[in-house]
């Protein structure tokens, strides 16, 4: 089965400097993810953290803290960044994205790439509930972006404990895997 790419939350709260959630290295992986998307076409799934409509739980103090994100899904802020915009999503209140959904996009003993951001959040909590699920799950190191590049490459090397079930990949890497 073909690998399936998830392109975790690129999305305009996390690409824009002003926002509170920005990612300072968001525009570095635009280009590596549309060369991702040109690779692994048509296996492509875009995600996007939404705020619930009322949080519960752990949540609450959550957006105590981070109130300008209580927004409604259409808002701008949680839309595409423009050059994906358009593309269907799988909208997930979570920080990870896996669930029946993305597990039906990857199929049984499945192959899952992520790219996205942030690193240190959604991809690596989307990325450890997959191989909990025995997914093959590869991140590719040159399409995502942290809070910051240190909490990126600490990410990354947390992430590397987890191999061979999880492996950190480059865009040619990918490439030369999927010709």
């Amino acid at each position: 089965m073909a690998p399936v790419l998830a392109l975790i939350d690129l999305q305009r709260i996390f690409a824009e400097p002003e926002s509170g959630w920005a990612a300072p290295d968001f525009h570095r992986v635009v280009k590596p993810a549309q060369e991702l998307i040109e690779i692994l076409s048509p296996n492509i799934v875009f995600t996007r953290f939404i705020a619930p409509e009322e949080p519960a739980g752990s949540w609450i103090p959550y957006y105590e803290q981070w109130p300008f994100a209580l927004q409604p899904p259409d808002s701008y802020a949680y839309q595409l960044v423009e050059e994906f915009q358009g593309s269907p999503t799988l909208d997930k209140t979570t920080f990870g994205k896996w669930g029946p959904e993305l597990a039906e996009a990857v199929g049984p003993d499945g192959h899952l790439v992520l790219a996205g951001v942030t690193t240190d959040c959604c991809v690596l909590t989307t990325a450890l509930a997959a191989v909990d699920a025995g997914v093959r799950v590869q991140v590719v190191a040159d399409a995502c972006a942290g809070v910051d590049e240190a909490s990126h490459q600490k990410t990354l090397d947390i992430m590397r404990l987890y191999a061979p079930m999880l492996e950190i990949v480059t865009v040619d890497q990918v490439r030369e895997q999927n010709p």
